[in-house]
């Protein structure tokens, strides 16, 4: 069996479960747990600032008020926004000046008449629109709509075997995929159980369990006012090595090993008493050197049932597959 087979074994075993929480109080709950933002408001006063030539900066500024939803007949978000104002004008660096900030629920800010861009972002999902401040007249309050929502990545090993959240990592990137066959990268290293904040549509997800060949992927949508809680399965579990001189014995010091596939592709080296990792399910041969010999043994890896491997100090040609002890 190619060593390319282990990657796409799990990519059918991916369980999704939506659970969509609605506009309003609801879509608040459901993202209240977001703080990665400073979650107090502030309120810059920039009457000394003004967009326009010509104006009396001081006389003219005047309150505007922002919020931000997550759909258009949602609530206003209370926390987890970052409100940023810019001039339209370029500076001499080619960018636009900031204006003003602000990190936590709905801004107000103190603008002087003319023109301006105003974004919100809620995690990677944002908005911008442009505001034009008049002289005369006040400004009503304004509202973006983010048309926004996030998910809840986990998996587990098998059918239900817990995976330690050490183990685990996801990647995110764009479902599009690229004249040259790759995607756009939108996040890496998302830890489990982390609530992600995306603009709706669908993202390709890749979890990958360990470091060696336990990875898999699947499609997620992601939908404007609800949080997605998906659930990867791997079919996969962790294996520990052990060179020893008798059934029970302890682990050898000063072990170099490799691991292969059934076809002979090398998925993993080490050199360690005792190697943990962690293995896509299927057939692969322990080989162990130490002082100038070679011993070795064949393992079946299976989904979600952690083992150790024990290679015997004896004959070095192979040996015929054997039960592994599952770990406690």
């Amino acid at each position: 069996m190619p060593g390319t087979a282990f990657l796409f074994r799990g990519l059918l075993a991916c369980l999704i479960t939506l659970a969509g929480t609605t506009a309003g109080h609801a879509q608040e709950d459901a993202f209240k747990s977001f703080h990665q933002l400073d979650s107090t408001t502030k309120m810059p006063k920039l009457n000394a600032f003004s967009a326009t030539v010509g104006e009396s900066p001081v006389s003219t500024a005047k309150d505007v008020r922002f919020e931000a939803k997550l759909t258009a007949g949602g609530e206003a978000m209370q926390e987890g926004l970052a409100w940023r104002v810019f001039s339209p004008l370029a500076g001499v660096d080619g960018k636009l000046p900031l204006v003003a900030s602000s990190d936590g629920g709905s801004a107000a800010f103190q603008l002087a008449p003319g023109d301006y861009f105003v974004n919100v972002a809620f995690g990677r999902a944002g908005v911008t629109k442009k505001l034009t401040v008049p002289t005369l007249g006040q400004v009503e309050k304004q509202t973006l709509v983010l048309d926004a929502g996030g998910f809840i990545l986990n998996a587990v090993a098998g059918a239900d075997q817990r995976i330690p959240p050490n183990q685990l990592s996801f990647a995110v990137y764009s479902s599009e995929v690229r004249e040259n066959g790759d995607r756009a990268l939108v996040m890496s290293d998302v830890k489990p159980n982390t609530i992600v904040r995306l603009a709706a549509g669908t993202y390709h997800i890749v979890s990958d369990y360990g470091d060696v060949n336990a990875v898999v992927r699947a499609d997620i949508q992601v939908e404007a006012g609800k949080l997605t809680q998906a659930v990867l399965q791997h079919r996969a579990a962790q294996v520990n090595l052990k060179l020893v001189s008798q059934p029970g014995g302890e682990a050898i010091a000063d072990t170099a090993w490799s691991v292969l596939t059934a076809a002979g592709d090398v998925v993993n080296e080490s050199v360690s008493a005792f190697p943990q990792m962690v293995l896509t399910e299927g057939g692969y041969l322990a080989v162990a050197r130490n002082k100038d010999k070679i011993y070795q043994r064949e393992f079946t890896v299976k989904a979600g049932r952690n083992a150790d491997v024990e290679v015997l100090m004896r004959d070095a040609a192979p040996t015929t597959s054997a039960n592994l002890a599952p770990q406690d």
